[in-house]
């Protein structure tokens, strides 16, 4: 895959320098109302009852947005969301629904997908869970590592199950599909990737654990996997695409360091280098709501369309985005995703 004329090169989007120069100096242009208005449109946000996703909703609203549904696991959490988010909206403002979304569960996920589908219209999905895993654990169903597992699989499952809801009607403007990603996509070593077949080796305990490793190459599997739809789906059904919001503060991603010394660590370091969740969010919305067909299986950063992790343009990346296609579909076949997808593209 050729690299499309970015404004710096792949290897230095992915070099820690320019990770700390967007981290301390980058700028995302504002959004107005004036200038992008989601009236009559409908929203769903994933992981929305807090910390990114909730920002997310917000900023959405307060472009106009008629309908927002919040997709969470824990309905209650969802309904303190959505009272806070009625509470700042004016009386004319959007409708919100919470739904019961739970990515560790496939029938959850599937039931979701056909729910979604019985909207009148969907325009937006955000997919914002995700899931950063300080100890190494493995997932009783399906065996995989649950990083692995929430931000791969289940997060792949539900982006392509979504497709139907969101492809074009008639005379109407393709839906957006966005899934959330990050740098760390693009500082990993991905040993997995000379290993046939590669998606099996995520069952097997690590000689060694390193959480950001294993995190960054989930969110490079998802990066591989966005890259291969966008060629199967037109741009003018559904538009794809990957946002990195960068590093925040505020959210919810590392709750499962707390109470340790690396969590310790890793909130102090946030702290200090971290975006706050409304200008992280702002990427998010920019992913959603700007740019046309040229977004298409691209990947946004601070309004701006920018490269994805290096190996996706390197030659090796035809036959091991091939691989983990193959894989995928095979893992996920209960779904007839393939199916989905066909259905979609034509």
């Amino acid at each position: 895959m050729a690299p499309p004329q970015f404004s710096l090169t792949p290897e230095k989007e992915a070099s820690r320098s320019q990770f700390f120069y967007r981290q301390l100096f980058g700028k995302t242009p504002p959004l107005a109302k004036e200038h992008v208005n989601l009236t009559g449109k409908t929203a769903i946000v994933t992981g929305s009852n807090s910390g990114l996703g909730l920002e997310t909703a917000r900023q959405l609203l307060g472009l106009g947005l008629t309908k927002l549904i919040l997709a969470v696991r824990s309905e209650s959490k969802g309904e303190v969301a959505r009272k806070e988010l009625l509470a700042e909206q004016k009386a004319d403002s959007g409708e919100i629904e919470v739904w019961n979304l739970d990515m560790s569960s496939y029938e959850s996920i599937t039931q979701f997908a056909e729910r979604a589908k019985a909207l009148d219209r969907l325009d937006i999905a955000i997919l914002n869970a995700g899931l950063f895993q300080t100890k190494e654990a493995f997932d009783q169903s399906t065996g995989y590592e649950e990083g692995v597992q929430i931000n791969y699989f289940s997060s792949i499952l539900l982006m392509t199950l979504l497709l139907g809801a969101l492809k074009a009607k008639s005379g109407a403007q393709p839906g957006r599909l966005v899934l959330v990603s990050s740098d760390t996509a693009g500082w990993v070593e991905f040993k997995e990737q000379n290993s046939r077949p590669i998606l099996a080796t995520f069952k097997i305990k690590a000689d060694k654990w390193d959480m950001q490793e294993r995190y960054g190459t989930s969110k490079l599997l998802s990066q591989f996997y966005l890259t291969e739809l966008a060629k199967k789906v037109p741009a003018s059904a559904v538009t794809i695409d990957a946002v990195n919001p960068g590093f925040c503060y505020g959210t919810a991603l590392t709750r499962g360091g707390d109470g340790t010394l690396t969590g310790l660590i890793v909130n102090g370091v946030r702290r200090i280098i971290g975006k706050s969740s409304r200008v992280g969010a702002l990427s998010i919305v920019h992913a959603a709501v700007s740019f046309g067909e040229e977004v298409h299986g691209q990947y946004v950063e601070d309004g701006e369309i920018r490269p994805l992790a290096p190996i996706i343009y390197k030659p090796e990346a035809k036959d091991i985005g091939k691989q983990l296609w193959d894989e995928t579909m095979a893992e996920l076949s209960f779904a007839r995703l393939e199916e989905s997808i066909e259905e979609v593209a034509h």
